[in-house]
């Protein structure tokens, strides 16, 4: 075992701890820990992966990681952190969404290492047996309502005037509280971690467990997942950078990371990768020394898109990537091909104009809109600007035809060294 507080500390992700002794306690002997997440998609996002990270630093570490999928709780809403009541889920939603995050756990986690080995569990398997009224009885007369007024997440929405808090999000506290007794009772867990702003739910795990079982539990809780102006981190024009390929594919996910602002990239690769103290400064250095490479930001590219999609999904990334800088296009799907090439023009032409003796590289160029006439087009091939698929074509004569395309519709055109576009044959 190392000293994972050390670990954690060094790398910006320690934001509180419940005890100032927790160091030494960690290292005394294996602790079980677990970390929930709230199911209210079918995919992970860029935003879970500073807990996931966390949980599997623990384990490298020589601890045991439970992961909580909120089945139960799921169904309520967390108001930390929120400023207005999250939609309510359907069950058979909730239940997709559970099975869906599972899925994407086993990538982060080992759940074959023996007496370390990770555990995933879904708090619906023991909340879903309770009745109200035994719940109120069991759980609910442990809380005082002075106390769970004063925790930020409930004082902070109950101080806004343009939306309250409804008794089914206050009540939220109880059922995470009572997750960390339950998982204290079945596998011995006596560390909870968070977000930042999970403390308070916490805290009511641990003065729950306290007076439930005469225990003391602990807590700690990470930095949320922002960029260096503040904003959050995870999020483009289009939406959240997903874990799930069909949600955000391996070529965005890569690509998010290499378009990654210089001033985020030091924070990110102690975040979220696996390399050392030793070899991040070093590739920081060599980043300041020379940005305009993004040595850092493709490390970080490849460190992440290795974890999340495997190495395939890295080894297609990649080559994306290099077919936009001009590498040959070979063995891309339509649907890659489209991804790549997003904002550059694209038009459809019916299959048949590649019959016969098919389509003039001329006319493929202003049909394109690469050239604004057949006189343009002959000059910029006779000139060696043209390319079909980034391969140089400079024959005048050049007819294009099925075999041609890229990949099943798609012929990728560029004249000069960046202007591209894409015509479609459907």
């Amino acid at each position: 075992m190392h000293d994972i507080l050390s670990e954690l500390t060094w790398r910006g992700l320690i934001n509180q701890t419940t005890d100032e002794r927790m160091a030494d306690w960690l290292m005394e002997k294996p602790r079980t820990l677990y970390v929930g997440f709230d199911p209210t998609a079918d995919s992970l996002h860029v935003g879970h992966l500073l807990a996931l990270m966390t949980l599997r630093r623990f384990q490298q570490a020589g601890h045991r990681p439970i992961a909580l999928v909120g089945g139960a709780t799921g169904m309520i809403g967390d108001p930390s952190g929120k400023s207005e009541e999250r939609k309510l889920l359907s069950e058979e939603t909730l239940r997709a969404n559970v099975e869906g995050m599972a899925r994407q756990m086993k990538r982060f986690l080992d759940f074959d290492r023996g007496e370390i080995s990770a555990l995933l569990v879904n708090n619906y398997d023991w909340m879903g047996k309770f009745s109200y009224l035994g719940f109120l009885r069991d759980v609910g007369k442990h809380f005082p309502v002075n106390v769970m007024l004063a925790k930020d997440s409930v004082r902070s929405r109950l101080e806004r005037t343009d939306s309250g808090l409804s008794y089914t999000e206050f009540s939220y506290m109880l059922l995470q509280a009572y997750d960390f007794v339950q998982l204290y009772d079945a596998h011995g867990c006596e560390l909870q971690a968070g977000g930042s702003d999970q403390w308070g739910n916490i805290t009511a795990g641990i003065d729950l467990a306290r007076r439930l079982r005469s225990v003391q539990l602990y807590g700690l809780t990470i930095p949320l997942l922002t960029k260096s102006d503040g904003t959050k981190m995870g999020k483009t024009e289009s939406g959240a950078v997903w874990l799930a390929a069909d949600k955000t594919s391996p070529y965005q996910f890569y690509q998010y990371w290499i378009n990654l602002e210089d001033a985020d990239v030091d924070k990110c690769l102690r975040f979220f990768t696996d390399l050392g103290r030793e070899d991040i400064e070093s590739l920081v250095v060599r980043h300041m020394a020379d940005p305009g490479r993004r040595e850092a930001q493709r490390r970080l590219a490849d460190e992440l898109t290795r974890l999340v999609h495997g190495a395939e999904g890295l080894s297609t990334a990649q080559r994306a990537t290099e077919v936009f800088f001009g590498a040959e296009i070979h063995e891309l799907s339509d649907s890659q091909l489209r991804e790549i090439f997003a904002d550059v023009p694209s038009k459809a032409l019916p299959r048949d104009r590649l019959s016969g003796n098919g389509l003039s590289l001329i006319d493929a160029l202003v049909e394109a809109g690469l050239a604004k006439s057949k006189g343009e087009a002959r000059r910029t091939i006779t000139q060696g600007g043209a390319y079909v698929n980034n391969r140089r074509v400079a024959i005048v004569e050049t007819n294009l035809g099925p075999s041609d395309l890229a990949s099943e519709t798609v012929l990728v055109l560029r004249s000069g060294k960046k202007n591209y576009a894409l015509l479609r044959f459907e």
